[in-house]
């Protein structure tokens, strides 16, 4: 019998669904104010400070050039690698590139079910699903779905893992 307990196979495969394509401009949005910041201190202090201007204005401006060539190219990326796909058995979630991580939370572990939408989601019209299991590696989420998207994920899950007995072991 498989690990779920449910009789049903759970096998790692490439999930079949993708994010939102508004999630890149999210992401972009959220690594811009990240870097914003470190560079607003760095340049207020450099206009102040009169001896070491030189040195802040240049961290600030290699700071700020970094952070807008990550903010360019970095969610292109994560949105190629991420992944996300839920069956009757189970949700499944892929991340990253060079170190990949695929979760699989099978239906008879779920044990709650939320939908999150920060403001800058909001913005966007996006939400993230998290999927709470009893597992030690913490919850599965799913970033930068579409909020309608997300609100009927929340509904199927739940709707799945009512009818789904839990685990026997």
């Amino acid at each position: 019998m498989p690990a779920d307990g449910t009789g049903a196979e759970i096998r790692l495969r490439p999930p079949r669904n993708t994010l939102n394509e508004r999630a890149v401009a999210w992401w972009r949005v959220q690594w811009l104010l990240m870097t914003l910041v470190p560079v607003v201190p760095l340049a207020v202090l450099g206009a102040l400070i009169e001896p070491a201007r030189f040195w802040l204005l240049l961290s600030a401006a290699v700071i700020a050039a970094a952070g807008v060539a990550s903010a360019l190219l970095l969610p292109l990326w994560w949105f190629r690698t991420h992944r996300w796909e839920v069956t009757e058995d189970a949700v499944y979630v892929r991340t990253g590139f060079f170190w990949q991580e695929w979760r699989i939370a099978p239906m008879s572990r779920i044990q709650t079910v939320d939908t999150v939408r920060g403001p800058l989601e909001q913005l966007y019209r996006l939400a993230t699903v998290t999927v709470t299991t009893a597992s030690s590696r913490g919850a599965v989420r799913i970033e930068g779905l579409d909020h309608e998207v997300a609100a009927e994920l929340a509904e199927r899950l739940t709707r799945i893992t009512r009818n789904t007995p839990g685990d026997a072991t």
